[in-house]
């Protein structure tokens, strides 16, 4: 765990989570079979995201980079310029462009990458086979799977953040409540008595929630006990993904909850995150 030192970011996957480290360069734990662990060699990073077994980053310049399973060409990203954030998918990965187009890549089965005709995008989000992109305006679009309803957004006014789990949609509203569409079958959707939260984070089956204050809380699917926050204090972001949900707090320390059979859990030596002013 020495290497995890100087942490500006996390993501969680479906076994293994990633940290950006200051100097731009990569870290990760957690299941590494299809190579999504590989990053050791990447470097002038600013973002990260996790998809379901692969990882993406994206660099200084504008381009991306990806590691793990390609089986349907989510790692397929080397032509991508000007891009300025990225999500990551089950099988897919997205991008927004600094012209508020979007990019998408994988499985496109259920639709989920058809976002070419997008406009005015500040953020993205990829869930199971969904992705949502959070317009300037504060109203939200959304492509892709939508048997459960978790497309089901265009109602949706005064967004500042988005979130996408397998099956459901997560909305941050501008006076810290939260809006929710989707599956329901976990109680993953049950938000509407959440306030003060200041960022939102979309688990396969469970959603997470920033309070002002610096606790957390969250709601779901807890087989593993993911949602098993509630003594967590001092939080300044949270990240989560199939059955683990991880927290950034104040001193720079990480903690995490949730299944650790491939060891994602593993983040009791990370120390000194900072997160830009930026972000």
């Amino acid at each position: 765990m020495s290497g995890w030192r100087d942490i500006v970011a996390v993501a969680a996957g479906v076994f293994h989570t990633v940290g950006l480290k200051s100097d731009g360069t990569v870290v990760a734990v957690g299941y590494k079979e299809d190579g999504q662990c590989d990053v050791s060699g990447w470097r002038d990073i600013v973002a990260v995201a996790v998809g379901g077994f692969h990882t993406v980053g994206l660099k200084a310049d504008g381009t991306v980079v990806t590691a793990g399973d390609n089986e349907y060409g989510q790692c397929e990203v080397s032509g991508w310029r000007d891009i300025v954030a990225v999500a990551g998918g089950e099988g897919h990965t997205v991008g927004l462009k600094s012209d508020g187009t979007v990019v998408a890549v994988g499985w496109n089965f259920d639709g989920q990458c058809e976002v070419s005709g997008w406009r005015d995008i500040v953020a993205v989000a990829a869930g199971g086979s969904h992705t949502v992109g959070l317009r300037a305006d504060g109203t939200v679009v959304a492509v892709g799977y939508n048997a459960w309803g978790q497309c089901d957004v265009s109602g949706w006014r005064d967004i500042v953040a988005v979130a996408a789990g397998s099956v459901h949609t997560v909305g941050l509203k501008s006076d810290g409540t939260i809006v929710a569409a989707g599956k329901n079958w976990e109680g993953q959707c049950d938000v509407s008595g959440w306030t003060d939260i200041v960022t939102v984070a979309a688990g396969s089956f469970h959603t997470v929630g920033l309070k002002s204050d610096g606790t957390a809380v969250a709601v779901g699917n807890n087989p593993y006990g993911q949602c098993d926050v509630s003594g967590w204090a001092d939080i300044v972001a949270v990240a989560a993904r199939f059955t683990h949900t991880v927290g950034l707090k104040a001193d720079g320390t990480v903690v995490a909850v949730g299944n650790n059979g491939s060891g994602q859990c593993d983040v009791s030596g990370w120390a000194n995150i900072r997160i830009p002013t930026d972000r």
